[in-house]
């Protein structure tokens, strides 16, 4: 299962194309509703997110519920788009239109400007703006339906906003009914409370604030990815999806960068059987994942976002049509949304998964597949 995405920051729509998705698939549409709307919701959002109000419009791949084998197009309305509408013309003219000329530190724009040689960084930020995450947060809830028929949950949690941690969370600890009440979506009630603080503190003096999130999924059968070729390993894989979001900063699974200091035994985790008999790890340091695939323990990955760079207090920049120092630009923007982040990661790693499961069930319908799930699991039974 693969995705495009195309469409501006204040363009007329966002679009995603999910291919190679298996036949018989059910979809909800309110459940792709769902995903999109979690992902506008957070404490620190901006004004955006005041105007959008994100639904998904399936225009291909999918007849009475069911998804046909074909490939699945998707179109969110950008409502905002009816205030650029002459900014964003794709047909009209430049002339009346004002130029960006502020590059913001810590964006895309200097760099993009650079590489394609705009004139205005409007040609830049409008794509690379986090707004295309939306797209994003479409197309994987179609690879999130899939994982669910084979017996796997993607979720997530926040564990810091700016210096203000809950600490590493176990999974099982983390109960999701106050994950999803919490506007910050952590588990830890006190620490949510002062995340909310520092988010109104960093909004009064014009900063911005970044903070680390995990993404966990559940039910996944042992093997999934490989160990053969640099290409297929499974971590590999998602470390690059997860990369590819904007803002992101930093990918660890398990224990990450602190196994780097300790011993061996301290790190690994050891081999044993359940009393049902089931070969299971006695810890989860990993993260659920060896040699390049899933050992069968939850799959945990941390990801380490950035503050956002538009800030209301800016850097100095260089205007680029005049050489001189300048404020840089000010876009609307959050001042905090790394839960938002959070949801747009479980999309990219249900994506990267239901792709995982098709390398190793085959990319049949799902019928098929759960059929050649059914094998495989009595084949690897101990």
């Amino acid at each position: 299962m693969r995705y495009t995405t195309a469409g501006e920051s204040h363009g007329r729509t966002l679009v995603a194309v999910v291919s190679d998705v298996p036949a018989g698939v059910p979809l909800d549409r309110a459940f792709i509703d769902g995903e999109l709307a979690r992902r506008q919701e957070g404490y620190g959002r901006g004004g955006r997110m005041e105007i959008e109000s994100d639904t998904v419009d399936v225009v291909a791949g999918v007849r009475f519920g069911r998804t046909i084998g074909s490939p699945i197009a998707l179109l969110i309305a950008n409502r905002d788009s009816a205030n650029w509408a002459q900014a964003m013309d794709p047909w009209g003219s430049a002339e009346g239109v004002e130029r960006m000329t502020a590059p913001r530190p810590g964006h895309a724009d200097l760099p993009g400007i650079q590489r394609t040689g705009a004139a205005d960084v409007r040609d830049i930020l409008e794509r690379a703006s986090a707004r295309e995450t939306a797209a994003r947060v479409a197309a994987g809830s179609i690879a999130k339906a899939l994982l669910s028929e084979l017996g796997v949950t993607v979720r997530s949690w926040v564990e810091s906003i700016g210096s203000v941690s809950t600490g590493r969370l176990d999974p099982s600890a983390v109960d999701m009914v106050a994950v999803q009440a919490s506007d910050v979506s952590s588990p830890d009630a006190e620490a949510a409370s002062r995340m909310r603080s520092a988010i109104d503190d960093a909004r009064a003096s014009g900063e911005s604030l970044g903070g680390v999130y995990a993404v966990c999924a559940e039910g996944l059968v042992p093997g999934l990815g490989g160990y053969a070729e640099a290409g297929v390993r499974l971590d590999g894989r998602l470390a690059g999806a997860l990369m590819s979001i904007p803002a992101m900063k930093g990918v660890e699974f398990g224990d990450g960068f602190a196994c780097a200091e300790r011993l061996g035994s301290q790190v690994h985790d050891a081999i044993v059987l359940d009393g049902s008999g089931v070969l299971r790890r006695a810890s989860n340091h990993a993260g659920g994942v060896e040699g390049g695939m899933t050992n069968g323990e939850p799959l945990v990955v941390r990801v380490a976002m950035k503050p956002i760079p538009t800030l209301m207090s800016p850097l100095p920049t260089i205007d680029i049509s005049t050489g001189e120092l300048a404020e840089a630009a000010r876009e609307r923007s959050d001042v905090c949304a790394v839960p938002a982040a959070a949801v747009v990661a479980e999309a990219e790693v249900a994506l990267v998964l239901a792709d995982a499961y098709q390398d190793l069930l085959g990319h049949g319908p799902l019928g098929d597949m759960l059929g050649a799930l059914e094998s495989y699991r009595k084949r690897i039974a101990w």
